[in-house]
């Protein structure tokens, strides 16, 4: 599919009923709200193409910019690359998982995340925590510096309640990816989770919980599953 295909087929595949819920997450037009099973047909033609997800990234369009990140090569994304995107990502879904989970797969992630997390724009923040918990999700411990993840934890436990909205939810995921993820840390990261309890983050009015820490890595723990790594940080 070309550039132009592309941008058609979303157009024909607007779904009404998901751009409302999707505005009051954070998305902003102009955008159509296509659904990630339509988007997913599309990765199936195109696979990984640099160029493309460059160009569709470029447009500002929600749903393109999402698709960018699923057909993203991330053997080519450069720092440069990563930062535009970091500093595109106005809502959530684009700078947790559209940037999140392309940078956590190069080799990148670690300065990126650790920079972004310092970042004054909130969802850059959220950038850099989510590139952090995707790396621990997806890399093996032993190209994991887990005395700077220990440290992590104690900045999340101390800043966590103060820090920006949605860097909050993303703070305490990582809290969760520690814990579920590196069984050298998981007892530490369970005392995290203790310490800060509950997370409050403004859901816009929808539906969506903050998961609650303790209980999520305990789960983890009683299925078995301590420790076992995701394939990619892509689904």
């Amino acid at each position: 599919m070309t550039f132009e295909e592309i941008l058609q087929f979303l157009r024909d595949h607007e779904n009404p009923g998901g751009k409302k819920v999707l505005m009051r997450h954070g998305a902003r037009e102009p955008f159509y709200g296509v659904r990630i099973g339509d988007l997913k047909k599309v990765v199936n033609k195109v696979k990984k193409n640099h160029e493309l997800a460059k160009r569709l990234y470029a447009t500002g369009n929600s749903d393109a910019m999402y698709l960018a990140g699923l057909i993203a090569d991330e053997t080519q994304m450069s720092k440069q690359d990563l930062q535009r995107w970091a500093e595109g990502a106005y809502w959530y879904m684009l700078s947790e998982v559209a940037v999140a989970d392309v940078a956590a797969q190069t080799p990148h992630w670690r300065e990126l995340s650790r920079k972004w997390m310092r970042a004054d724009k909130e969802m850059i923040a959220c950038a850099g925590w989510a590139t952090y918990s995707a790396a621990i999700s997806i890399r093996p411990n032993q190209e994991l510096d887990l005395d700077e993840i220990s440290t992590l934890l104690g900045e999340v436990e101390r800043s966590i309640h103060t820090a920006p909205n949605r860097v909050r939810y993303d703070m305490n995921h990582f809290v969760i990816c520690v814990g579920s993820y590196i069984p050298e840390l998981s007892r530490q990261a369970r005392r995290t989770a203790e310490a800060i309890g509950k997370v409050t983050v403004d859901m816009g009015g929808t539906a969506c919980k903050v998961p609650f820490a303790p209980q999520y890595i305990q789960k983890v723990i009683e299925r078995g599953n301590l420790g076992k790594k995701r394939k990619s940080g892509r689904c």
